[in-house]
């Protein structure tokens, strides 16, 4: 096992705070040694692509960096990671620089191994490196990326994807599950797990677990429809049926399936569906309810329906979604002590 070398590439034009997290996750796991753990540790260097000549200086909300390596750095390295990207690239109101795109073209036709985080994906797939391969990225980007990039397989439902010599992650915390995921591949079970601990984060979340991406009303552009599934929403630990969802937008339960699947792409029931998982999420890390008390509030029914309906859709159970959300659980009651209803 070798940890190898790790080159950073680095936008460096007005990078925003909030890309601060990815890239420092970078720097964290692959830049500070532990010799205790694995000797050599990885060689890590950022490399920066210089600014355009036409960008304005930074705004109030970022800064440049400046490092010891241009993109030139990417070449010989084992691993190439690119942490982010400028939100007007994200957007697709300007133009990734084609020093960057080459360099990393270069990278990935001598065989190293590519990996983005979040927004980080559509720089590599600017270059051509995802087409044909099944990607992922923060889920308020995938949209954009599967429009941007329809050659790219998007999924939007996972923490990250190891397509083998390509990875990619969803967005802050999922960066540092994929980090974590190549500290495991390249050193070992052990070294990842001590690291993690180290870092005081869970030693391993599965790639194929969901992104926590709670449903809500969708803006269907249907009058019609908005105010039923509004009324639906406030009504869902009452048993629901298409029917009567057609009867309360005065429709024909026909008609009724056939404008909201135009509207939201989905099915009367896979709406529902959602809906109530969305529910169940917001209980579970909010409220101490029991699992039993969740699945009857958010209209799944049973405790059984419930984790089997949210390990489908999300691929964890109800207790490992409640336990990532340390300290938003609301408080349990004191062994041997019972509730007092109010008014008593």
């Amino acid at each position: 096992m070798s940890a190898g070398s790790v080159a950073v590439a680095v936008i460096d034009d007005d990078i925003p705070y909030w890309d601060l997290y990815e890239l420092g996750v970078v720097c964290t796991v692959f830049g500070i040694p532990h010799p205790d753990l694995a000797d050599p540790w990885y060689d890590l260097r950022l490399c920066a692509a210089g600014p355009s000549p036409e960008q304005p200086p930074p705004g109030p909300l970022g800064f440049t960096l400046r490092t010891p390596y241009g993109l030139e750095g990417l070449d010989g390295a084992d691993t190439v990671i690119i942490p982010s990207v400028p939100e007007a690239c994200v957007d697709g109101e300007r133009e990734l620089p084609d020093e960057l795109l080459r360099a990393l073209r270069r990278a990935a036709d001598r065989g190293a191994r590519m990996v983005s985080l979040c927004a980080g994906a559509f720089a590599l797939a600017a270059a051509g490196i995802l087409d044909g391969r099944r990607a992922t990225a923060h889920w308020m980007h995938t949209e954009a990326l599967a429009r941007r990039h329809p050659e790219v397989e998007v999924d939007d439902s996972v923490l990250y994807v190891d397509d083998g010599s390509v990875l990619t992650s969803a967005g802050v915390t999922a960066g540092l599950d994929l980090c974590l995921h190549l500290v495991r591949r390249d050193l070992g079970a052990h070294v990842a797990n001590q690291l993690a601990r180290r870092l005081v984060v869970p030693a391993h979340r599965p790639g194929g677990q969901a992104q926590f991406v709670e449903v809500s009303v969708p803006e269907t552009g249907d009058d019609g429809l908005a105010p039923v599934l509004q009324w639906a929403t406030e009504r869902l630990d009452q048993p629901l049926t298409v029917d009567d969802l057609a009867s309360r937008a005065g429709m024909s339960p026909r008609t009724f399936f056939r404008r909201l699947q135009a509207a939201t792409g989905t099915t009367p029931l896979q709406w529902l569906l959602s809906q109530r998982l969305s529910r169940a999420q917001s209980l579970l890390k909010s409220t101490a309810l029991p699992v039993e008390r969740v699945g009857e509030l958010s209209g799944l029914g049973t405790a059984a329906n419930l984790r089997r309906h949210f390990t489908l859709h999300f691929g964890i159970t109800p207790t490992d979604y409640r336990r990532a959300f340390p300290g938003h659980g609301g408080r349990t009651a004191r062994p041997g002590r019972t509730a007092r209803r109010v008014g008593h």
